[in-house]
């Protein structure tokens, strides 16, 4: 192209052909994100981001709120600013280039370094977390067994004994007896009491409430599909299972729809984790889009897994049960979710907690919300 090309006015003064084609670009650009701030109402966004965890859910909704503005405030700034920009990327064209390309090497590295170091599953992102886990080719990983660790949680050590089969027990030298009649809790770190004493835990208050004995097959980071398949595996182990207990919680449906680990897809198929690029999993955790079909398959999934779940307790004449606490109010979006996935025959119990029932600077339930918790599963228990 000729230099006059670039250049930012032509000799009558009037902007170039390169300034004009710079500055229709930013107006698509700028309309693109005016655009992408007013189809994005909480009705989008409620769809296509599905409940934390780890984040209350009004602090959920305002950030994306802060997020959806601050998109239609850089739109309308750039329209309004598009002759400015325009003028600016041409009069530095080849600044602008090379930011362009510092950025494609940038990128290329980062993914270069981070398939070099195989991150893992973001449940299971430290080697050295209590309790230890080990990579496990069915179930994506289990918790070490025969081991006990100690870890420091709201200002407490908390110690995480485990048996030879990796199931959580009181001290390791008391393992579970599969040859007792026995209450098993399937689930992930809520149901193995992350954060509480063994004592603490929602499985041991149940048993001691119920006089049973109890086998903790919870491992920390599972998903539904995960916790289902690790019951399957241990359940034949038990002589008498009185019940099967697993949880699930609308925070926690986001794990189903990760294809990072081995999880089971339409009719319970396995499948493997799957590795794609580590820069746009990395992209998923800080901005967790879901599109329209993978949540609808995650539902139908779950609700398979679940109802799974229930006939392998009734085939081994154990009762089945489905936890679902709730802590503080249940929006509509939540509501609309659980009802989709936890139909009437998955037997289940809804236990409404206090928001503020949960470990310092942690989101999991303090002992207060596990004693209620299994105070709920008791009583449904107990039942004739």
């Amino acid at each position: 192209m000729p230099p006059s090309f670039f250049r930012r006015d032509d000799s009558a003064g009037r902007p170039s052909t390169a300034v004009r084609i710079a500055e229709i670009i930013t107006a698509f650009v700028a309309a693109g994100l005016i655009a992408a701030a007013l189809a994005a109402n909480q009705s989008w966004l409620d769809r296509h981001f599905v409940p934390s965890f780890f984040l209350p859910r009004p602090w959920y909704v305002g950030i994306e709120t802060i997020v959806r503005a601050g998109i239609g405030v850089a739109g309308a700034a750039a329209m309004f600013m598009r002759s400015r920009i325009a003028s600016a990327v041409m009069r530095q064209a080849g600044m602008s280039a090379l930011v362009v390309a510092a950025a494609g090497l940038g990128l290329a590295a980062g993914e270069l370094t981070l398939r070099v170091i195989h991150p893992r599953p973001t449940e299971w992102l430290l080697p050295g977390e209590e309790p230890r886990r080990q990579a496990d080719p069915q179930l994506g990983w289990v918790l070490a067994p025969a081991r006990a660790g100690r870890a420091s949680v709201g200002g407490r050590t908390i110690e995480y004994a485990l048996d030879r089969q990796g199931y959580r027990v009181r001290q390791v030298d008391e393992p579970v007896d599969p040859e007792r009649p026995t209450l098993v809790f399937a689930g992930e770190s809520v149901l193995f009491g992350e954060g509480l004493r063994w004592e603490e835990s929602i499985p041991a208050q149940t048993g001691a409430m119920l006089g049973v004995s109890t086998a903790n097959l919870a491992v920390h980071g599972y998903s539904t599909d995960q916790i289902y398949m690790r019951l399957a595996r241990e359940l034949p182990r038990f002589r008498q299972p009185t019940a099967v207990i697993g949880i699930f919680m609308t925070e926690l449906f986001g794990r189903n729809l990760d294809d990072d680990r081995p999880h089971l897809g339409p009719g319970l198929v396995w499948h493997p984790a799957r590795r794609g690029s580590r820069l746009a999993a990395l992209a998923g955790m800080l901005v967790p889009y879901r599109r329209d079909d993978t949540v609808e398959q995650g539902i139908r999934t779950t609700r398979e897994v679940l109802r799974a779940t229930v006939n392998l307790a009734r085939a081994r004449h154990a009762q089945a049960l489905i936890i679902v606490p709730r802590f503080g109010p249940e929006d509509a979006a939540q509501r609309a979710l659980r009802e989709r996935i936890l139909s009437s025959d998955i037997p289940q119990v809804i236990v409404p907690l206090d928001p503020d029932w949960r470990l310092p600077w942690d989101r999991h339930p303090n002992a207060r919300a596990a004693h209620v918790i299994a105070a709920a599963v008791a009583a449904r228990l107990a039942r004739p």
